[in-house]
């Protein structure tokens, strides 16, 4: 529930909940038992979901939020699309926004909902000798998709990829955010607080340091302990890179050969920048993050100063069920930059429109605009109207 936190801390309230793993269930009972929770959101119509949250027909609900299952568009998947199972939870979720109607709704997800197709091709089916791609499985097909359904229910979208370190989130962690609104145009995109140096009226960037500080007990799995034989030679910042040349190929093993940056290999956090992206297990070969300094991956109290988590929420389940748990959530910070961005569309809140040729993340073409000029998508048929 770090979405909901982040939203509540603007004024918000959370009516009801979705959650299907039963340890992060668990979670929510325990931190808000209050919130009414249910499992399979596949399970429950529009009619069902009003009725448990409270809500009568006719009654205005101002926000739906959401992060539908990412595993079906992740770049480190099969990338099945709404051929998984777990897509067809992304446009069941998609429905319910069409069916409940709320003023304002809300979809984050990972990068790779922006190159999905609707129909994934596997790559061995691809050229030379197999005919080409058809519309629905070129790359973009997905978010049109998505895009088309919430358009004809009377939504205008906008989106753009965001790196939440720059809403006060101590991580560099980049998530596509969509904007849905009923409200005749279109939401402008969120605005920064935090930037790498500090420039102007954005703050610098908190940094591992700053918001780890004053931890005492810590809960953590331990790395092998051939790992800690190399983090041993290891500073903060550093990774297997800066071992001496006649370890590395012992440290990295067949991986030694592998493409890529590799930067995740025996990888310690620096004290000084904002934490990588956390992942689901912080002793992974590939995606160690350990502690700038002791020989261990970062513990569960680390990760959950790193997502924004209040120190009294009480996470349910064993080690890695918690890691999995704080690892999979959106940090509290980015919860607050939309609940700030949603007020400022009621009037509740003064913030700065002019945002479009920020530099949201590293990656370009991300922004609404760019993404619909490169899919071929004429923007006047998305009444977009971002600042207006």
């Amino acid at each position: 529930m770090g979405l909901d936190i982040g939203l509540e801390q603007e004024g918000f309230e959370t009516c009801l909940a979705s959650e299907i793993d039963k340890h992060a269930l668990a979670t929510i009972n325990k931190n808000v038992p209050n919130v009414p929770v249910i499992e399979d959101v596949l399970d429950y119509s529009t009619e069902d979901i009003l009725a448990i949250s409270g809500f009568n027909d006719g009654e205005k609900i101002d926000l739906m939020v959401g992060g539908p299952p990412c595993q079906a568009f992740s770049t480190a998947g099969k990338r099945q699309g709404f051929n998984d199972e777990r897509g067809n939870v992304f446009l069941h979720f998609i429905n319910l926004i069409c069916g409940i109607r709320p003023k304002f709704a809300v979809i984050e997800n990972v990068r790779g909902l922006l190159s999905a197709p609707l129909i994934h091709r596997p790559h061995q089916l691809r050229g030379r000798g197999f005919p080409p791609l058809s519309n629905e499985e070129q790359q973009g097909g997905a978010l049109k998709e998505i895009i088309t359904r919430l358009e004809s229910s009377g939504y205008n979208v906008s989106f753009n990829l965001y790196n939440a370190a720059l809403f006060g989130t101590p991580q560099v962690r980049e998530r596509v955010v969509l904007m849905c609104s009923r409200e005749g145009k279109s939401i402008p995109y969120l605005e920064p607080t935090h930037s790498s140096d500090g420039i102007g009226c954005l703050k610098k960037m908190r940094t591992f340091r700053e918001a780890t500080q004053g931890i005492i007990n810590h809960e953590y799995i331990n790395f092998p302990e051939k790992r800690k034989k190399f983090y041993r030679l290891l500073k903060s910042g550093q990774n297997w890179r800066n071992l001496p040349d006649e370890l590395q190929l012992e440290a990295m093993g067949k991986s030694y050969y592998s493409s890529g940056g590799r930067t995740g290999f025996l990888r310690r956090v620096d004290w000084d920048k904002p934490a990588p992206t956390l992942v689901t297990h912080p002793a992974m070969p590939a995606t160690d993050l350990a502690h700038p300094e002791e020989l261990r991956p970062l513990s569960v109290e680390e990760y959950k100063r790193i997502q924004e988590f209040p120190d009294n929420w009480e996470i349910v389940g064993n080690t890695l069920q918690k890691y999995r748990q704080i690892g999979n959530a959106v940090p509290v910070g980015l919860g607050r930059a939309i609940g700030r961005r949603l007020q400022s569309m009621d009037g509740k809140k003064n913030i700065n429109n002019d945002w479009e040729g920020f530099r949201f993340s590293r990656y370009l073409g991300c922004d609404h605009k760019a993404w619909m000029r490169s899919h071929g998508v004429e923007l006047s048929q998305l009444q977009f109207q971002i600042g207006a």
